[in-house]
């Protein structure tokens, strides 16, 4: 992580939750105390079916999470001010000086829940919900959320087995095509909105309720296609096959359970075509926004899938197991993507980071919280172009693949926000509209 003195830079101004018709006002008002209440549930559960492997550390610790976690949701919900974090984790003392910061440039008064920046505070929770349990004894590796993201992957079992078995199809017919260029092209297109719409099941936009994809998303593409309010999949395809040989795409992950998998259909598609040579997956490095991926939970998605008797499931369980060895995929999890940073920062906040980046030839980021620190979190013109919303984020060419799932989006049309608000008033936060946009910059 970068030095202390660089910390301290200003964070950008970002959407604040002090205005109560906001998005943030209600995200801080009514969903994070559902998600903190469910949570809480979750962890009662577990204590009550603690193996005898924990003991009665194990029980006092869940206990002390719990009543760690009540005591956040009692905070937000009475405005209380923010506070530093007490464990020894790394970061620890990068959030404790943002918080310095914050707080002696608003008079020597810390940020309250109602009055701050939403990116901050949100990330903030989520980073106290993991300092409950870093301050465990034996409960170290416990995720708050796997409960959550289990249940949303067993619901979704069936969508799965129907994409994977196409899939499997889509692979072994890729090189008998007669007209392996249109065929690519428009698979291409196919994994890409299939990897977008997957985006759509959210834990952290449901407020930690089931949210599992029930349907083939197949199926689907063809009606949502009208909802892509920004489609650059032709100027990425292009793009790809104009650059003189594209060895590395990297993807940074959002969310677990189902649109993990549609994720490892695009790698693998992007690899099965001769698209690409490698593919590099950056996600958290803790339990964050209630469904992202961890560490823990990819190798658990490879290991389910082997593990069940359906033929394309356990094939490509058993295949992408075999990728990450001879590294063809390759694991990042950077604690960079578990901080308040906006990616404009990441220059001086994570240069390691930034150079990693770097090395790709395309870059695909997934989800709204991806998206957010993309452009800042900023109440941009909805006409702004992506290129200027980045801010001289360029590590390499880059596409994100979101639904709207908060307030703010750039690259419309001059008039393509009204007309879409005349049809859905709900159109920037339901994740039910998305965006494919793409930037071919490079600094």
């Amino acid at each position: 992580m970068a030095a202390e003195s660089e910390v301290l830079k200003k964070l950008p101004a970002s959407l604040s939750a002090k205005f109560q018709d906001s998005f943030a006002y209600l995200t801080i008002k009514d969903r994070m105390p559902v998600i903190l209440t469910k949570v809480v549930d979750s962890v009662h559960r577990k204590k009550n079916n603690l193996g005898p492997e924990f003991g009665e550390d194990g029980a006092e610790d869940l206990k002390n999470i719990a009543g760690h976690i009540s005591k956040l949701r009692y905070e937000i919900q009475t405005n209380k001010p923010v506070i530093p974090l007490e464990d020894d984790r790394s970061d620890t003392i990068i959030w404790n000086q943002i918080l310095e910061k914050l707080t002696n440039e608003n008079d020597n008064e810390p940020p309250k829940w109602f009055s701050s920046a939403w990116l901050y505070l949100e990330c903030y929770m989520y980073r106290r919900l993991q300092e409950s349990v870093e301050l465990c004894k034996v409960m170290k590796d416990f995720d708050v959320f796997e409960e959550s993201k289990n249940n949303a992957y067993y619901s979704s079992e069936l969508a799965i087995q129907t994409l994977l078995t196409n899939l499997l199809v889509t692979v072994d017919n890729i090189e008998t095509e007669s007209d392996k260029k249109l065929s690519q092209n428009l698979l291409f297109q196919q994994y890409l909105q299939v990897s977008l719409w997957g985006n759509k099941c959210d834990l952290s936009i449901s407020a930690g309720m089931d949210n599992a994809q029930t349907s083939c998303i197949l199926d689907q593409l063809q009606s949502l296609k009208d909802n892509i309010l920004i489609d650059d999949s032709s100027q990425i395809w292009n793009y790809i096959n104009t650059k003189k040989g594209v060895h590395r795409i990297d993807i940074v992950l959002d969310n677990a359970g189902f649109e993990l998998v549609t994720d490892l259909c695009l790698a693998e598609f992007l690899l099965s075509a001769g698209l690409a040579k490698s593919i590099h997956f950056h996600g958290k490095a803790m339990p964050w926004f209630v469904s992202d991926v961890t560490a823990t939970d990819f190798s658990w998605t490879l290991k389910n899938l082997s593990a069940t008797n359906n033929l394309a499931m356990s094939k490509f369980g058993r295949l992408w197991q075999d990728r990450i060895e001879d590294k063809s995929w390759v694991l990042h999890f950077d604690t960079f993507w578990t901080l308040p940073f906006d990616f404009a920062e990441m220059k001086s906040e994570a240069a390691e980071l930034y150079k990693e980046l770097a090395k790709a030839d395309l870059i695909i980021f997934k989800g709204d919280l991806n998206y957010r620190k993309l452009v800042g979190d900023l109440k941009w013109n909805t006409t702004e172009t992506f290129e200027t919303s980045l801010r001289g984020f360029h590590p390499a060419p880059l596409v994100t693949l979101r639904a709207l799932k908060s307030d703010v989006v750039v690259g419309l049309k001059e008039g393509q926000g009204e007309e879409t608000k005349e049809k859905d008033q709900s159109w920037m936060v339901n994740g039910n509209w998305a965006v494919i946009s793409f930037c071919d910059k490079t600094i």
